[in-house]
């Protein structure tokens, strides 16, 4: 691969497995995780800690970021790239996994669903939103993601993960057979509790959860337990 990740838990080998395939009958989803901008697969370090004796559980550093390479190259970047990246990832891990992803990992896996239908098992999205349909918005939205990669603490490149050129999501969200879970802080910004109502409302099989007194990193900080317990509840559902 060309990015970094880790796999450990039940079958796991490290850094370097061998090829997933088919679990063993009766065996749970593995779990992939997806950090945020500006982040690193270390955000879900506290989580991974509480699941990995039950689950095989992966993550992965996107391109710039953690023990990922840094090209200068723009078109390197990019959500399709990205989402090839996570495809890499399924590749060697057992079996259709369960995606978990925070903020842009969440848009990431969600729009792993709405490309790749039928590849994962479920989803757990946090504080993260389905993008625009309107293209004036998104390319507000691209505007400020390009402006403020700096904040981030990316390399200035690495913001075209951030970007949205499509409404893939929005466009199939209504069609998505695939069973999801949405938390949203309530004391993060109040957009991603109102993303989260939206999608459970348009989502076929999606559940929306409202943390009380979560932030938008709640999974690394103050909710580690809660959130590791809800997403242990889920992938046990879906397996």
């Amino acid at each position: 691969m060309r990015v970094h990740y880790q796999i450990r838990g039940p079958g796991s080998t490290g850094e370097q497995p061998q090829a997933g395939g088919s679990p063993e009958p009766g065996a749970r989803p593995s779990i992939i995780f997806i950090h945020g901008i500006g982040s690193t697969m270390r955000t879900w370090a506290p989580v991974m800690d509480r699941l990995a004796g039950d689950h095989q559980v992966a993550a992965i550093d996107l391109l710039g970021h953690g023990g990922s390479p840094v090209p200068e190259d723009p078109s390197e970047y990019g959500r399709d790239r990205a989402l090839d990246d996570i495809d890499e990832l399924i590749g060697l891990v057992d079996g259709p996994p369960v995606l978990i992803g925070h903020s842009l990992g969440g848009y990431l896996a969600l729009a792993h669903a709405a490309t790749r239908p039928g590849v994962a098992r479920g989803l757990v999205v946090l504080n993260t939103g389905p993008g625009f349909r309107d293209p004036a918005k998104r390319e507000a939205w691209n505007e400020r993601s390009r402006r403020n990669a700096h904040r981030f603490g990316v390399v200035p490149q690495a913001a075209e993960l951030n970007l949205q050129h499509d409404s893939v999501v929005m466009d199939t969200i209504d069609t998505m057979e695939i069973p999801v879970l949405v938390l949203a802080g309530t004391d993060d910004r109040p957009e991603y509790e109102s993303a989260g109502r939206y999608l459970e409302r348009k989502m076929p099989q999606c559940r929306f959860v409202a943390v009380e007194d979560g932030g938008h990193t709640m999974h690394e900080d103050t909710h580690v337990v809660q959130i590791a317990d809800l997403i242990d509840a889920f992938v046990r559902a879906v397996g």
